[in-house]
């Protein structure tokens, strides 16, 4: 019997799959992680309701970025979060709400990274700690944009309204993050 080459069993990974297919698995993911992460990000533009607190949003992309967060990795999902900050700016926003959600997704990542990281990285606890970090970041910014602190008086109802609608974006993801790790290219 003859044995495989060595060559060519150190190029593939646990799933047969050679390396460079792998990642290219892993880019075409990603790629459609981001248009879901956009069109959720559009759907949300398109509902009226402001839920009685200016600003205040369901944060329906950032799935996108804890699922990718969770399945894939802490980069793709840096990645995944500028890109749709970038793209759905430009797309349906303005240069104040790119500045907004580049402070609010920056942060928020950095929050939900370090939670993942050296937390307990609960899906659920992940998520809301984004979504009221970001909350924070745009308020603070919006508050030097403005050049006055006095905005900050319903900052309480938008850590609240991002509280919960944090945990509910993470309870959704928690229900759909078993179909994407029965696919076993994801994690490698």
């Amino acid at each position: 019997m003859k044995k495989p080459d060595k060559k060519i069993q150190d190029n593939k990974n646990k799933n047969n799959l050679p390396k460079k297919e792998n990642r290219v698995y892993r880019l075409a993911f990603c790629g459609m992680i981001l248009a879901f992460a956009l069109i959720l990000g559009y759907v949300e533009s398109l509902i009226p309701f402001s839920f009685g607190v200016p600003g205040a949003k369901l944060g329906l992309a950032n799935l996108a970025v804890v699922l990718c967060l969770f399945c894939i990795g802490e980069k793709e999902a840096f990645v995944i979060s500028i890109c749709r900050i970038l793209i759905s700016s430009f797309l349906f926003g303005n240069l104040y709400g790119l500045l907004y959600s580049l402070s609010g997704g920056v942060v928020s990542f950095g929050v939900m990274f370090l939670y993942y990281r050296f937390g307990k990285g609960k899906v659920l606890f992940t998520s809301a700690l984004g979504a009221v970090s970001h909350n924070l970041a745009q308020m603070l910014v919006a508050s030097f944009v403005v050049k006055t602190f006095v905005i900050l008086y319903y900052l309480p109802l938008l850590v609240l309204f991002g509280m919960v609608t944090g945990l509910l974006n993470g309870m959704i993801v928690t229900l759909i993050m078993p179909a994407f790790t029965k696919m076993k290219w994801i994690g490698d």
